[in-house]
């Protein structure tokens, strides 16, 4: 039984124990909150049902929880269940009822854990959308990793997810970057607003061998070679670095399409005749401030150039246009602004607010030897996802940078992910994995086959009932994590299931009934197929949760 099947017996029989009282069940939530309690002496679930709702429906809180505990143990698969405190209610499962868990993760398999949450859902998920100015610099990789992690994460839960970048291929720092090119293809000095580093060599010589007459065009044309060319090359190496990584894109948007296809002009038009924009010392302006925001945004300026908020207008009814119900876009700390700005931008456009949705990531810091590290050695100002991975590796990058939530600094410690220890998050983690393969080879070298049939009532350990029932967490944990837009909690869910693992196994070597294997000339007993499934389903959810991140599930470390 997994705590979504006792979440609906629980919510069933308060039904059952209102209506025979005569007593209107529609205070009752449609999702009955289970939780672990902390003290496992206090049973393997608990919900505080009574509590949450006695008062609505007009009984005591410790009647209600024990007319809720009688109905609910008359289910074969409840051990039993008992009233604490003022009205919480602990359940124990029975052994067998514990054990349907690990049949079905045995029968899903890399689907388990998948849900239907977010159905029908068509999701844009926008994020990383640096620059074509210069590699992903570390706050870019931050979102590489959670945003690919986040898209993964909801479409398990049956969204359609579409991943974009938008590509700011509009703005003055395109000119900057081909000036920036030019310079160093003539061996000059980088200009004071310019772009250094070894990369802008690189790339000034890459243009050069493409396009060998460009230095000698006429000032212009030579210019938007250089920037044309240049900025392909760029975006090029993006792609690859995030690929390499783990993360692609199903579109990259180009914000000049958005001018060039007259796009940008026809949406400030039309918000013009609806009057959400309105004309005052020269300028357009959205009226933001009826929408939340805190001061009401320029569209066109005074000189008759759109601001830059004219493209995100633009580009937020091109995605609806495309039928996204959902549009998420993943920010840096310095656009915490944007939050009210596309929101009042879909409400102008006359879309429910709440379509856009804006997630802040805040600032990532590496540290080796306790020392901040600052200099890249290919971008000469920033560190880059290049720099990261080349460090510590694309599995410790994606895992670390996804192990937080993204409203928090973030210090990594280079020398630590590193470490082939316990220390090392991702190690723990992949170690137990490779652990559980490792097991499973060594039951096949022992001629013992996984049975799907084996008697699971059997596994009646602690060890082993904790073990099962953080397995069965993994489902909730998903569902959690996709509601909540939090990939975090996969991660640390990870390092719980690896940690239950490991206690259950060093358990296990210690105390002869506990060993999953048989030693020497033992025979293999029914306990031992129980348990080989039960490591199995442990194996298998680590390696699903790890996909999820992004990362591999090794079979050997």
């Amino acid at each position: 039984m997994t705590p979504a099947v006792l979440a609906d017996l629980v919510r069933s029989s308060a039904v059952q124990v209102l209506s025979a009282r005569g007593l209107d069940h529609a205070a009752l939530p449609e999702r009955v909150t289970i939780e672990r309690p902390r003290n496992p002496e206090h049973g393997d679930y608990a919900t505080n049902l009574a509590l949450q709702v006695a008062k609505k429906v007009g009984l005591p809180p410790r009647d209600f929880a024990q007319a809720l505990a009688d109905e609910v143990a008359k289910d074969e698969g409840v051990a039993s269940a008992e009233v604490a405190g003022p009205g919480f209610l602990n359940f124990r499962l029975a052994a067998a009822a514990q054990g349907e868990q690990i049949r079905q993760v045995l029968a899903a398999g890399e689907k388990y854990g998948a849900g239907d949450a977010l159905a029908g859902r068509r999701i844009n998920l926008e994020f990383v959308s640096a620059n074509p100015t210069g590699p992903i610099h570390l706050g870019g990789t931050r979102w590489a990793a959670i945003g690919d992690a986040l898209g993964r994460i909801l479409a398990m839960q049956g969204a359609e997810v579409t991943r974009e970048y938008y590509v700011n291929d509009a703005g003055a720092q395109i000119d900057r970057f081909a000036r920036s090119l030019i310079a160093a293809a003539k061996d000059e000095p980088t200009p004071e607003d310019g772009y250094a580093g070894a990369y802008i060599v690189d790339i000034a010589a890459e243009v050069l061998r493409r396009e060998p007459g460009a230095l000698a065009l006429p000032e212009e044309e030579r210019h938007q070679v250089f920037r044309r060319v240049g900025m392909a090359l760029m975006l090029d190496e993006i792609k690859r670095s995030l690929h390499e990584f783990g993360t692609d894109f199903d579109v990259y948007f180009s914000e000049t399409s958005l001018h060039t296809s007259g796009e940008v002009d026809r949406t400030v038009e039309e918000l013009k005749a609806s009057e959400s924009l309105y004309h005052a010392d020269g300028a357009w302006w959205l009226r933001s401030t009826e929408f939340g925001d805190d001061k009401d945004r320029v569209v066109i300026k005074s000189d008759g150039v759109p601001a830059y908020i004219a493209g995100d207008l633009a580009y937020l009814k091109d995605k609806m246009g495309r039928g996204f119900d959902l549009c998420i876009y993943m920010l840096g700390a310095d656009h915490h602004g944007y939050i009210a700005r596309l929101k009042a931008a879909a409400a102008a456009m006359g879309h429910d607010p709440d379509v856009v949705e804006v997630l802040i990531g805040q600032l990532v810091n590496l540290f080796s030897e306790g020392k901040p590290v600052r200099m890249s050695k290919r971008a000469g100002t920033v560190i880059t996802m290049e720099d990261l991975v080349e460090a510590v590796g694309v599995d410790a990058a994606r895992y670390e940078l996804s192990r937080y939530s993204v409203d928090s600094t973030l210090d990594i410690d280079l020398d630590l992910l590193r470490k082939h220890s316990n220390e090392n998050p991702v190690y723990y983690v992949q170690y137990a994995h490779a652990r559980l393969a490792s097991l499973q080879r060594n039951a096949a070298e022992l001629g013992l086959e996984l049975d799907a049939n084996a008697d699971l009532s059997l596994l009646t350990h602690p060890r082993e009932g904790d073990l099962i029932r953080t397995i069965g967490e993994y489902p909730k944990v998903l569902h959690t994590a996709a509601e909540l837009r939090e990939p975090h909690r996969v991660a640390r869910y990870l390092e719980n299931l690896a940690s239950a693992y490991h206690k259950f196994y060093d358990v296990g070597v210690r105390d002869a009934k506990g060993r999953v294997l048989p030693q020497g000339d033992e025979e293999a007993t029914p306990v031992t197929f129980a348990r080989l499934a039960l490591c199995e389903a442990a194996r298998q959810v680590l390696a699903n949760g790890l996909a999820v991140l992004g990362v591999s599930a090794p079979e050997r470390m």
